[in-house]
């Protein structure tokens, strides 16, 4: 099956920056799409952003809209987030989702997800 390894995670002050990286692997479809999520203790898993298969369309929440940007490798198997301007509200272990679709991309459930990164924002 489809695995999914998040990394890049860690602790930074607010308004710095941090680049979470998603390494796939195991595909058995030659199309995905890949969206970003990120759940803090005691909230609802948020759905941030997505990407489509081919890197050409995406998404954004309201919430990340302007500081968070997703981009993909599809050659190398791989989708970033950067996050800029973080704040202590962005605060939450952050996951990568694939979901087998070979146009457009969603922020909703996936088939198959990393175990997660944890990003801090504090001073």
């Amino acid at each position: 099956q489809l695995q999914l390894v998040e990394s890049g995670g860690g602790l930074v002050q607010p308004g710095g920056s941090l680049r979470l990286s998603c390494a796939a692997s195991g595909f058995t479809s030659d199309y995905y799409a890949i969206g970003w999520f990120r759940q803090a203790p005691g909230k609802e898993r948020e759905g941030i952003s997505c990407i489509n298969n081919g890197g050409s369309f995406s998404k954004y929440t309201d919430s990340v809209k302007g500081r968070f940007t997703i981009s993909r490798d599809h050659a190398k198997n791989m989708v970033y987030l950067q996050m800029n301007g973080l704040k202590p509200e962005d605060t939450a272990n952050y996951y990568c989702a694939a979901e087998r679709r070979r146009y457009g991309c969603d922020i909703t459930q996936y088939q198959y997800w990393g175990l997660g990164t944890q990003v801090t924002v504090s001073s």
